[in-house]
């Protein structure tokens, strides 16, 4: 039997109007959702409120339980939900089974949050037992985007559910399958009590009337910098934590004593992967003057031999860019770049949402694709001199959530890091990585720190509460 059968299509009835589910290679209509309304976010909370306080008291071994069964479904139902993310966000069945093996990873590791010690015993002055302990915030709203739908789903929602709380999930309408609704028939299936997962895909202003709700204490967000700055805004102004993980321009040094041999699959993967939709996808190469030139010419072969296409009907390397409007962007940022004088090493072309992987070379600060976030298959090279030169160059613009060095000298490697703000640094690999057990976040406009993974996932999805108490009735001078 499906796993998203017409009972689980969409179990809440929702307001606003139907909406094509879409195969971006092909432009055919999978079926269709329900979009949410604005009015459709208070019922939806309060009915999360009441399954939370509920959901808070069951022991940590019964939540956990229903955690692991989750993450045995995601592989139990392979072949469906790749499918669903093969077709529905363009992934290729690589990365589809890339989000299906994280997704299964995320629930085991909340899985083991539901028992990590609550709390601490504190001195005291007085005599009474003084404690913290670690509650569930109540409802956490989280916000999706496209990309890798799954992921960026599951990271949030399951540690969430493990600790306790309820979830209000938002994923972006254009994966509102594979990002929102698999999740709901994942979870339901695994036992989770009902209205503790409510799943409301939207646009925009569904968005803020989710951080606008005085019954949402906490909003975890991915997505855009632009969006993101918006949410933190409006969180400030409601007085609640905002979690944000947000766009990037990431570096790849390439040192002068780097194995080019080795390093081209390295960078074309940080660069291609996925048509480049990634935030830490590797948006700016920074290569030493001496490998410059047979740098660009190797990544530009390379980025010629790669196949796109269809990812549900061929074997390709790169599927379709997942929107008519992501393309435009991406393709005007090549044609503003080239029109400023970078040259165009490989790619610049497209066939319907089909964009070649595109290498740019001669690029510099004011090029548009090396200066802006691009989201598509997009590899700006740019040479450097010195190493403070290229520290000074991966430390330069407003983004700060990966980077890779590439060096035949390990420590070399970690020393240079130490000068560049990060959220993430990988020696002797590119910029794209993702494990359930490690922290994950930026700085600057690339978000607020690491707030998903382990101790991150406690920090953001509870509250600590001091307790003290007495054996008598305190007493005081009046």
């Amino acid at each position: 039997m499906p796993l998203l059968d017409s009972k689980t299509w969409q179990p809440r009835p929702l307001s606003g109007p139907e909406y094509p589910v879409t195969e971006p290679a092909t432009g055919d209509t999978l079926g269709t959702v329900t979009l949410a309304a604005v009015e459709d976010i208070r019922p939806a909370v309060e009915a999360a409120r009441v399954a939370q306080a509920e959901w808070a008291r069951v022991p940590h071994f019964v939540r956990a339980g229903v955690l692991r069964k989750a993450g045995d479904l995601f592989a139990a139902h392979a072949e469906e939900l790749r499918e669903w993310l093969v077709r529905e966000s363009g992934s290729i069945p690589g990365k589809a089974d890339f989000e299906l093996h994280v997704a299964a990873q995320e629930c085991y590791e909340a899985a083991a949050l539901a028992s990590r010690p609550a709390g601490q015993v504190l001195p005291t002055e007085a005599p009474r037992l003084s404690y913290t302990r670690r509650i569930p915030v109540g409802v956490v709203g989280v916000i999706a985007p496209f990309n890798a739908p799954l992921i960026l789903s599951i990271r949030s929602v399951a540690p969430a559910l493990a600790l306790g709380n309820a979830v209000v999930l938002k994923p972006d309408p254009r994966t509102a399958v594979c990002g929102g609704l698999s999740l709901a028939a994942v979870f339901a299936e695994a036992g989770l009590p009902d209205e503790l997962l409510q799943v409301l895909p939207g646009g925009a202003e569904l968005g803020a009337a989710l951080v606008a709700d005085p019954h949402v204490p906490v909003i975890s967000f991915t997505g855009s910098t632009a969006a993101g700055r918006a949410i933190g805004e409006a969180a400030g102004r409601h007085l609640k934590r905002a979690h944000l993980e947000l766009g990037g321009n990431s570096a790849l040094i390439v040192l002068a004593d780097a194995d080019l041999d080795a390093v081209i699959s390295t960078a074309a993967w940080g660069s291609f992967f996925h048509q480049g939709q990634i935030c830490m996808t590797t948006g700016r190469h920074l290569v030493h003057a001496s490998l410059y030139e047979e740098y660009v010419e190797r990544l530009a072969a390379k980025a010629d031999l790669l196949a796109v296409g269809d990812p549900h009907r061929a074997q390709v390397h790169l599927g379709p860019i997942i929107d008519g409007t992501q393309l435009a962007k991406i393709h005007g940022l090549v044609e503003a770049s080239t029109a400023s004088g970078a040259r165009l090493a490989a790619g610049g072309t497209h066939e319907d949402l089909f964009y070649r992987p595109t290498v740019l070379a001669g690029v510099d600060d004011d090029t548009p694709a090396y200066a802006e976030e691009v989201f598509g298959p997009v590899a700006p090279v740019r040479s450097f001199a010195t190493v403070d030169e290229a520290a000074a160059l991966a430390s330069a613009g407003p983004y700060g959530l990966s980077l890779g060095i590439v060096t035949r000298d390990s420590a070399r490697g970690l020393d240079l890091a130490e000068r560049i703000p990060t959220g993430i640094v990988h020696i002797n690999d590119q910029t794209v990585n993702d494990e359930a057990v490690a922290p994950f976040g930026g700085v600057a406009a690339s978000g607020t720190g690491a707030r998903f993974g382990g101790e991150a996932n406690l920090e953001a999805f509870t509250d600590v509460r001091w307790t003290t108490v007495r054996g008598d009735v305190a007493s005081y001078p009046f």
